[in-house]
């Protein structure tokens, strides 16, 4: 793509140019502007002195459509600080060089307009590295191959398995693979794979599969095999900001009580960190049950009693 671009911008270049321009030898650049043609695209060489490549008629493709904010998007992408493995952002950096010379002045200048910090205030922990293998299940799941897959669970034991990968998500710091195996759809976390060897067999990929509602459902599973408690409460209605900021997703609300609150269902890991959590809001919420995190509450409020008067 991005030696079309550089043929349509100057009508005709060499094999040196390309080379020099893309960062690749000139044995490289000679076979890909030949696999150009293989591909159908309409490229032909002038021999001899001042001979390079052409286009035939000025052919043109799609991607020279591309608007100037589309350039800038792409450069954000490709930028220092996006969070892209470095042979994306080569290779990104590598197209939008070829847009035409208007494009390129905001362009470069959107890859240094941000920095992102993936830490949180107060934390100084660093940001984690790539996980070794999420290269070659990216690799996997475009090609669409199976992969025997050696993974450590939490517990450190390590099993082997094949498994079809459908795709690859990033929540937070950590990356997971979105996988069908014999036992149905899992999510593997990338950082415990600890070998990745294609099959070379075709993936089995359903139709009708959507990764993102496919990550969703996946991922409101987990987190309801995380926080099994729930707790339910009333409300008021000054207080639901607070208790969306304490919650986030574990949060469900429901209708309004005859006083003018309102009900909801709030989910922890067990009923001593849940009464925890609820403590600090108890200036708008009144736990209704169940009766073992009403007396975790209880239990609070006596210790802070007795230690504070």
């Amino acid at each position: 793509m991005a030696i079309l671009l550089l043929l349509q911008r100057r009508q005709q270049v060499t094999a040196a140019e390309v080379a020099r321009e893309l960062e690749v030898s000139e044995r490289t650049a000679r076979r890909d502007l030949d696999a150009l043609g293989t591909a159908g695209v309409p490229v032909y060489s002038v021999p001899g002195r001042g001979g390079g490549w052409r286009l035939v008629g000025g052919a043109r493709t799609d991607l020279s459509g591309l608007t100037a904010g589309e350039a800038r998007a792409l450069f954000l992408v490709a930028g220092p600080a996006a969070s892209v493995t470095p042979a994306v952002r080569a290779a990104l950096r590598k197209l939008v060089h070829a847009l035409p010379e208007p494009f390129r002045a905001q362009a470069e200048a959107a890859a240094s307009s941000f920095v992102t910090d993936p830490r949180r205030w107060g934390s100084d922990r660093a940001v984690p590295p790539l996980p070794r293998f999420l290269g070659a299940l990216q690799d996997a799941v475009i090609r669409g191959v199976q992969v025997r897959l050696g993974y450590a669970d939490r517990a450190g034991s390590e099993t082997r398995r094949t498994v079809h990968p459908l795709g690859v998500v990033a929540k937070g710091p950590s990356w997971y693979l979105v996988a069908d195996t014999a036992a149905g759809r899992r999510t593997f976390r990338i950082d415990r794979v600890s070998s990745a060897e294609p099959t070379g067999e075709p993936v089995h990929r359903p139709g009708d599969f959507d990764l993102a509602e496919s990550w969703r459902v996946l991922a409101d599973e987990f987190d309801r095999k995380r926080t099994p408690v729930e707790a339910h409460a009333v409300c008021a209605p000054s207080g639901m900001g607070v208790l969306r900021i304490a919650f986030g997703g574990r949060l469900e609300v429901g209708g309004p009580t005859p006083d003018g609150r309102i009900e909801v269902v709030v989910r922890g890991s067990d009923e001593g960190t849940l009464a925890g959590e609820l403590a600090a809001l108890v200036t708008w919420v009144e736990v209704t049950g169940p009766p073992g995190v009403r007396a975790q509450l209880a239990s609070i409020g006596n210790t802070l009693v007795a230690r504070y008067g």
